[in-house]
C-alpha cells in the first residue's frame, strides 16, 4: 500500500524480523517498525493482521481493531487491522507518520499490537462486550488501555513506551486536549517505568531461585 508523497524506500528487513511477515500486511514504509514491534510477540507470527493507512482517524492516531467479518469465527480464525493516521496532526500542521522516530513507532504500534493480545484471550460474547464498554464508558476505555501496555510491558517494550509516551506528553506542537485525552486515559510513563522495573526484579529473582 502506498501514500501519495510517501517516499518508498525502507530499511532493508534482516531475517530474524522477515519471519513475521507471515499473514500480515503491512505498507512498505512502515514494514521495518512493524516487524519489529511483531517480533516481541512471537504468539502473533500467524495471526493474520492487516495495518492500514487512513488519512484521519478520529481522536486517535491508531486503532486495533477485529476484522468485522470475524468478530464471531472462533479466535484461530479471527482477522485483526490496525489502523494508522496517515499524518502526524500537530497544532499548526501535520508531518506524515513515518517521518517520527522508529523508537516512537515501535512503542505505538507495541502498544497497538497489546490490544490484539487482549483480544486474543477474548470469547466471541466479550468481544461484542468489549465494543460496546469502549463506546460507552471511559472507565473501560482505561482499563483496557492498562491491560494493552501490560501486555506490551510483559513482552519486551517497555522502554518503547515510554519513550512513546514521553514523546507524546511533551510535545509542545501536540494539541493540548489530545495530550489531555492521554494522561487522564492511558498508563503515564512513570508507571510503565515502574512496571519494568518491577519485571526485571522478578525475571532476576527467578535466575538466582534457578541457579
Amino acid at each position: 500500500m502506498s501514500i501519495p508523497g510517501i517516499n518508498s524506500l525502507t530499511h532493508e528487513i534482516p531475517p530474524e524480523l522477515a519471519r513475521f511477515r507471515t499473514n500480515k500486511t503491512i505498507p512498505s514504509i512502515l514494514e521495518h517498525s512493524v516487524l519489529t514491534a511483531l517480533s516481541f510477540y512471537p504468539e502473533l507470527v500467524e495471526t493474520s493482521i492487516q495495518f492500514v493507512f487512513k488519512q484521519s482517524i478520529k481522536s486517535s492516531v491508531m486503532q486495533a481493531q477485529p476484522v468485522f467479518s470475524t468478530i464471531l469465527a472462533s479466535r484461530k480464525s479471527r482477522a485483526y487491522r490496525i489502523n494508522i493516521s496517515s499524518t502526524f496532526k500537530l497544532t499548526h500542521t501535520a508531518i506524515p507518520i513515518h517521518q517520527l522516530p522508529e523508537a516512537i513507532m515501535i512503542g505505538w504500534i507495541g502498544h497497538e499490537l497489546g490490544h490484539i493480545m487482549d483480544y486474543e484471550s477474548r470469547t466471541n460474547l466479550d468481544m461484542v462486550r468489549f465494543g460496546l464498554g469502549y463506546v460507552f464508558s471511559a472507565g473501560y476505555v482505561k482499563k483496557v488501555e492498562r491491560i494493552a501496555d501490560a501486555h506490551a510491558v510483559r513482552h519486551g517494550l517497555g522502554k518503547y513506551l515510554i519513550e512513546t509516551k514521553r514523546f507524546i506528553l511533551d510535545h509542545a506542537e501536540l494539541p493540548q486536549s489530545y495530550k489531555d485525552k492521554i494522561a487522564r486515559l492511558y498508563v503515564s510513563p512513570e508507571e510503565i517505568t515502574e512496571q519494568v522495573k518491577r519485571l526485571e526484579e522478578e525475571k532476576l529473582d527467578w535466575q538466582r531461585k534457578a541457579l
